[in-house]
């Protein structure tokens, strides 16, 4: 039988790096997986008792899916942009709990026919990328109509009316003037009404990273992410000189995904589907708490990283760095089975207060291993000595907290043998970040945070955990 990843891109993964043949296995397997979701979604929907998927739902997505196919008839590639965004996994998945009543305890309702009218929305965006005309009547959700990879309208009218035609969009609302927008070559979108609110396309910058959307209207973007106890703010709107300086940071952050290595460039351009805005962490500013930045990705939504704005284009870079290796290693497991470990939350984590489970250990130690290995590599390159320092710093701190729970991880006797090779890969780059270590007063300082953090954990955990 053969494996579905030989040994060689595991252990390239291992080291937290991964050429693009790699990458791409996951990445195919991924989208397929989403494929297979979007025709689970639509035979659910076929199966669902009409007091769950009413007919005049099921129609639709008929109507919806017959589109798509014509879509896709004419270009594959456009249709696959729309249904393979990250933020439609979200969307498959709470319309798959509604349908098979897995969903909120109130059961089927307004909201899952909301969903379900989300379709629409998904299909029209794939035809107007693939250049097919039609005309259709779309629901819009919270004053806001989205066509999904496009960009969204302000309305104040539930039922609005589009037709698409050789480029041009006239959207005609219940409430209000009629708007119309263009699509350009590029795929976008534009218009003179301020009422349209385009998806900003971060642009291509070197190796083939971008055109990147910087999504912050989608209205799953968010949707059942848990934000908040992860120390994650909530998605936000953006204005134009928040856009500006997103644009600014990203186009500044590329080179300097370079200086960790070409693999690094590489994640980015085949990893990294959309950005999605959050506002400044809950508790931050001069008198809070808490950090100044926050990131986050979400299994269902492969490909997106969710951020607050970056401070400078280097903790850009290493924000893309951190969040890809979760894209990276929840598509792994995905792939192949990593550990058979329980999900109890138990194991202490220098970068959490709470307990974390063999998974969670296993995903914040891949990501942190990779940011030592990037921040090392920054400081090595840095010529000003207040780059070089903070580099330094960032890595001896990460390169402690990892020291700290490989034994866990190296010791779990679940692991697969995919597990295993993976872990004894990481413990491989660990000992090779000795071959420059920092200066003696970072390392003390970190290894003075890793011992306090566990301390502080202890107090709050209790000190019978492990």
């Amino acid at each position: 039988m053969i494996p579905p990843l030989p040994d060689h891109m595991l252990r390239q993964l291992g080291r937290t790096e991964g050429d693009s043949d790699t990458l791409h296995v996951l990445v195919r397997d991924q989208d397929t997986r989403r494929l297979l979701l979007l025709r689970a979604l639509l035979d659910a929907a076929e199966a669902a008792p009409a007091a769950v998927c009413p007919p005049r739902s099921l129609d639709r997505l008929r109507q919806d899916w017959a589109l798509l196919e014509t879509a896709e008839r004419a270009d594959r590639t456009a249709v696959r942009t729309v249904l393979l965004h990250p933020l439609a996994g979200p969307w498959a998945q709470r319309c798959l709990r509604g349908l098979s009543g897995s969903g909120p305890v109130d059961g089927p309702g307004p909201g899952l026919r909301a969903d379900l009218d989300h379709l629409s929305a998904l299909a029209a965006a794939a035809a107007i990328r693939a250049g097919i005309p039609f005309t259709t009547r779309l629901t819009a959700h919270d004053g806001l109509l989205s066509l999904p990879t496009l960009g969204a309208l302000r309305t104040a009218s539930e039922a609005v009316d589009i037709t698409f035609s050789d480029g041009d969009l006239s959207i005609r609302q219940e409430v209000g003037e009629p708007l119309s927008a263009h699509t350009q070559p590029d795929g976008t979108t534009g218009s003179a009404d301020p009422r349209w609110l385009p998806v900003l396309a971060l642009p291509v910058v070197q190796s083939g990273i971008g055109p990147v959307p910087l999504d912050d209207v989608d209205p799953y973007r968010t949707d059942g992410s848990g934000l908040q106890p992860h120390g994650l703010s909530a998605a936000t709107h953006i204005d134009d000189h928040e856009r500006k300086a997103w644009a600014e940071s990203w186009t500044g952050a590329a080179p300097l995904l370079r200086v960790g290595g070409e693999h690094r460039l590489t994640e980015a351009a085949v990893l990294l589907r959309c950005l999605v805005p959050l506002g400044p962490p809950p508790g931050s500013g001069p008198m809070g708490e808490s950090a100044a930045h926050c990131s986050g990705t979400r299994r269902e939504a492969f490909g997106a990283v969710l951020s607050s704005k970056p401070a400078t284009p280097a903790y850009f870079a290493s924000t893309l760095v951190h969040e890809l290796q979760h894209t990276k290693l929840a598509a792994l497991g995905a792939l192949v089975p990593l550990h058979h470990e329980d999900p109890e939350p138990r194991h202490f984590a220098p970068w959490r207060f709470d307990p974390r489970p063999f998974d969670g250990l296993l995903q914040g130690a891949y990501s942190h291993i990779a940011l030592a290995d990037y921040w090392q590599r920054f400081a090595l390159s840095a010529r000003r000595v207040t780059h070089r320092d903070l580099a330094w710093a960032e890595h001896a701190r990460c390169r402690e907290q990892v020291g700290a729970v490989l034994p866990v991880l190296a010791g779990s006797a679940a692991l697969t043998r995919e597990g295993r090779v993976l872990v004894n890969e990481m413990i491989t780059l660990y000992h090779r970040l000795d071959d420059c270590p920092p200066p003696t007063g970072h390392l003390a300082r970190a290894e003075a945070y890793v011992a306090t953090a566990k301390v502080i954990w202890q107090q709050r955990n209790g000190p019978h955990r492990p």
